[in-house]
């Protein structure tokens, strides 16, 4: 097992995560027993993959960061969820669960299937017993023209069918009001519990007293209809989860590790041994054999391969991996064998970090959410008060029965239940996020989500996002070959001749120590051509944004941008005619000065990337203004942005300032995203309302964005646009469907059509008219998987 060492042990609501403390307990908003979360928690064991392989005992603990949370006080000793539990171990749950009516949430997978299977009983519970009770009921009787036989009064016999629906199948909502009174709250569960309670109550104190009135079918009615639709709604969160946990199955149950010696390897040093992937530890080093899948994240140090990735990035075609390249868990390793040793292990690897990000995203609240959270808490005593108003009216004003009042009271308390209002914005997150992960666009919370609709500026760093981020040498030009094409003959007075060769030596050696891509390609170039590169290289500095300055065998060398040149009055002019054109064909050059003295240029060429031109089009069609910024010269940025067809360009942009260039589209009054993937990248990622980090990018980027674009695909910003604009549509188009459903549907309800139209609606059909509503709103949410064709035609 992977130990991580903490403080103290967090107790956590696995369908509200932000209800935390130090100690067990219920949560405050919903009465859910409390579990253990691994967050800020005690010395937990922690095993992201123990519930799907057997080689190895499951955890006993929560792992939050993995999404599997345990109910600690409800499960037996030493089994799973996943494992069976007995019919009295599952009724006991069952009878301490409490529903979440805000669904804010659920920390776990495994607890989310047992909760949905929970709903899934008590619903079938409800269903069956609901259909005779509604046969015996008026409702069966004078409507549907039922009449069936019966050794007993109609309504005892629905009082025997009604009470097993009442205790067992509506438990959930009285366990849930009890503790929220408890918390001195209110939520939608309370307005529930309130209906049928008024609905039961009332049926028996008639029965009892011999009437032939009713409310059962009410009470088992809006039971069975509230259950269905969170049963739905959990089943459309599933599709999410059900997503994530395949994303875990991608890691390898166990991994070939080098043994080095060390006690807890049975073989000897220098020897492979099969064990557990959760027994992997940072800086074990690990034998990848041809179809193996990656274990963990780590470095290749021996071997070379095509490591195939396509199920964690996206990226089609397998990626040929060398000595110090990474290499990620989950992936297959497709061709060479290599040995690697581990960087990343347990919740730190991308794949935890990626199912993570999910499981933040689809747990946070919405703007929109937190209204109508608000709105739904007073609904509730708008509901309750407007009941016992509707009571008082009728039948102290208006001076009708008992039995006439109470029945347009509980009529109004069933159907103004604002559960739809609940459903609106968390279906639609739920489905969005989900959707977003299936094309491999992370996105970290729900106001993300929500507000990338409004974007109005895209801000793309050229370097890594619109071109392929790995430039090649495409011209070597050293100054005795610009003497001879003189008509002197001869080089420019104090400059020394040098050949191409040369400058490729010195540039490599000024920058073998630089991380910048122009370094890898000069390296590159040099080790393609079999050069030897000096190895006396001292007093190494990077100047950011301009070049590099070292000396290199004793000589001052100097190489970047013309600026750098003029900064330390290098005369450039014998090369001033081919700096022109290399920089009106688009490329990057690197002017080489030795002692002071011109020596050569040499210039890259970055491929901008195959659709990013079409995307960029696209953008524009949304209305949205589209800009580049880069280092490059201005020259070369205007050919590349011509290339693209983008019109707004900031060039010669320090690594430092492109932060101020964001906040001067802000300034306009722009609601301005940053694209970038670079360290470099992080503070304008930072400045910029929406931050995108594309795939390839560092761990800085991607901390500091709030969009993670796994694949380096400059499509899948529009996709990202696109896809928020239809999450949004979906939550107004839910909001506005739930709150005009309450508008309307609470006055009908309290009998405002009776008097002039002789229109009432008995509980029931209140409770199936509020059931509809909230079944209209989660299906409208899953309709957003419709949107997935408009993302797959970018």
């Amino acid at each position: 097992m992977i130990k991580v060492t903490m403080n103290k042990t967090v107790f956590t609501c696995p369908m509200h995560p932000e209800i935390q403390q130090d100690k067990p307990g219920t949560c405050l908003k919903c009465g859910m027993t409390l579990v253990p979360s691994e967050k800020n928690g005690g010395q937990e064991n922690m095993d992201h993959n123990a519930m799907n392989h057997g080689d190895h005992p499951p955890s006993h603990q929560a792992t939050e960061g993995h999404g599997v949370m345990r109910a600690a006080s409800q499960m037996p000793a030493g089994r799973s969820l996943s494992e069976g539990w007995s019919f009295w171990e599952k009724f006991k749950m069952s009878m301490t669960m409490a529903m979440g009516m805000e669904h804010g949430g659920l920390a776990g997978r495994e607890m989310a299937k047992l909760m949905e299977e929970d709903i899934r009983n008590k619903f079938f519970v409800a269903l069956i017993l609901t259909l005779p009770i509604v046969a015996y009921s008026p409702l069966g009787t004078n409507i549907l023209g039922l009449n069936l036989p019966t050794p007993i009064s109609a309504n005892w016999m629905m009082f025997l069918l009604t009470t097993p629906v009442y205790f067992y199948s509506g438990w959930i909502f009285l366990y849930s009001t009890y503790k929220t009174l408890q918390a001195k709250t209110l939520n939608m569960a309370v307005l529930i519990a309130v209906g049928i309670t008024a609905a039961y109550a009332f049926s028996v104190v008639l029965t009892l007293v011999g009437s032939e009135e009713s409310f059962y079918e009410a009470a088992a009615m809006l039971t069975t209809f509230v259950l269905f639709g969170h049963w739905m709604e959990m089943k459309s969160r599933r599709g999410t989860t059900d997503a994530l946990q395949a994303l875990f199955n991608l890691v390898p149950p166990q991994a070939r590790v080098i043994s080095n010696g060390s006690p807890r390897f049975a073989v000897e040093a220098g020897k492979e041994e099969l064990i557990s992937t959760a027994e992997v530890k940072l800086g074990d080093v690990i034998l990848l054999k041809p179809g193996d899948k990656v274990p963990v994240d780590g470095e290749i140090i021996e071997g070379e391969t095509a490591i195939d990735e396509s199920l964690v990035t996206g990226e089609s075609l397998p990626v040929a991996k060398t000595i110090g390249d990474k290499v990620i868990g989950g992936s297959i390793n497709t061709s060479g064998s290599v040995r690697f040793k581990t960087t990343k292990v347990g919740e730190d690897t991308a794949l935890a970090q990626i199912v993570k990000m999910v499981e933040t995203a689809q747990n946070s609240k919405a703007p929109g959410q937190k209204l109508a959270d608000r709105f739904a808490k007073y609904l509730v005593i708008v509901a309750v008060g407007g009941g016992l108003l509707t009571f008082a009216i009728w039948y102290f004003i208006m001076d009708e029965s008992f039995l006439f009042a109470l029945t347009f009271a509980i009529s109004t308390v069933v159907i103004a239940c604002p559960d739809a209002l609940g459903l609106a914005t968390p279906t639609a997150v739920a489905v969005g996020t989900g959707l977003g992960a299936k094309h491999n666009i992370l996105i970290k919370d729900a106001p993300t989500l929500e507000q990338v609709s409004k974007i109005q500026a895209v801000v793309l760093d050229k370097t890594g996002t619109l071109t392929e981020g790995k430039p090649r040498i495409t011209d070597v030009i050293p100054v005795s070959v610009i003497a001879r094409s003189e008509a002197t003959k001869q080089s420019p007075t104090g400059s020394p001749r040098y050949a191409r060769d040369d400058v490729i030596k010195l540039i490599a050696a000024a920058e073998e120590k630089s991380s910048h891509p122009l370094s890898l390609a000069v390296l590159e170039e040099a080790k393609r051509k079999n050069i030897t590169i000096p190895t006396q290289v001292e007093k190494f500095m990077n100047l950011a944004g301009h070049g590099v300055e070292a000396y290199v065998s004793g000589k001052h060398v100097l190489v970047g941008t013309v600026k750098l040149m003029n900064d330390w009055k290098v005369d450039t002019s014998p090369l001033q005619k081919d700096i022109d054109r290399l920089l009106s064909e688009g490329k990057t050059i690197m002017i080489l000065a030795v002692d002071k003295k011109v020596a050569g240029v040499a210039a890259a060429s970055d491929p901008v990337k195959e659709n990013a031109q079409q995307a960029i089009t696209r953008m524009k069609e949304l209305g949205l203004e589209v800009v580049m910024i880069t280092g490059d010269n201005q020259k070369t940025a205007e050919a590349i942005g011509k290339q693209l067809n983008i019109d707004r360009i900031f060039s010669e942009v320090l690594p430092e300032d492109k932060a101020s260039y964001v906040k001067k589209l802000q300034q306009e009054g722009k609601f301005t995203a940053m694209v970038g993937d670079g360290v470099n990248d992080a503070p304008a990622l930072a400045q910029a309302d929406i931050g995108i980090a594309i795939g390839a990018g560092t761990d800085v980027a991607i901390e500091t964005a709030n969009i993670v674009l796994m694949k380096s695909d400059p499509a899948d910003v529009l996709r990202a646009i696109k896809l928020s604009k239809a999450t949004v549509r979906k939550m107004k188009q839910n909001l506005f469907w739930a709150s005009i459903y309450n508008l309307l549907a609470i006055p009908v309800a309290a009998g405002v059509l009776y008097p002039t139209y002789n229109i009432s609606l008995r509980p029931e059909v209140s409770a199936l008219l509020m059931s509809i509503s909230s079944i209209i709103v989660a299906t409208n949410a899953v309709l957003l998987n419709r949107a997935e064709k408009d993302l797959l035609s970018v």
